[in-house]
């Protein structure tokens, strides 16, 4: 039988000093943008995906905003849902299982009706 030996706890070195992570915050909360990720990745010589993962443990970093190709904002069908609901007044949880584009349409006939009675 083999006996195991603890060995002595291994120092982690940091890889940001604590001065560089004040820095960080500093630079990334005056202007929250990923040219000021790039800009501070270069000049820590560090990957972004580095400075971002530290932003996001600091609880500093922004995402970006996801766009889809058309360049509009990515709208979900459970937002679609609630959106449907809302005007209706009515829970539809079986609504989610209808396609994006009849959710869009529906949302987008909904808001026609209603500035109509609006208006009327």
């Amino acid at each position: 039988m083999t006996a195991t030996t603890k060995s002595a706890p291994v120092a982690r070195t940091p890889n940001y000093s604590d001065v560089q992570v004040a820095t960080m915050i500093e630079r990334y909360s005056a202007e929250p943008t990923r040219a000021t990720v790039d800009a501070i990745a270069r000049d820590f010589n560090k990957n972004s995906r580095s400075i971002i993962a530290k932003l996001v443990r600091e609880g500093v970093y922004q995402a970006a905003p996801r766009v889809a190709k058309t360049a509009t904002p990515v709208v979900r069908k459970s937002d679609y849902v609630s959106r449907i609901e809302t005007i209706v007044g009515v829970s539809m949880p079986s609504l989610s299982k209808a396609s994006k584009s009849d959710l869009e349409s529906l949302v987008s006939g909904l808001d026609t009706a209603v500035s109509a009675l609006d208006l009327a």
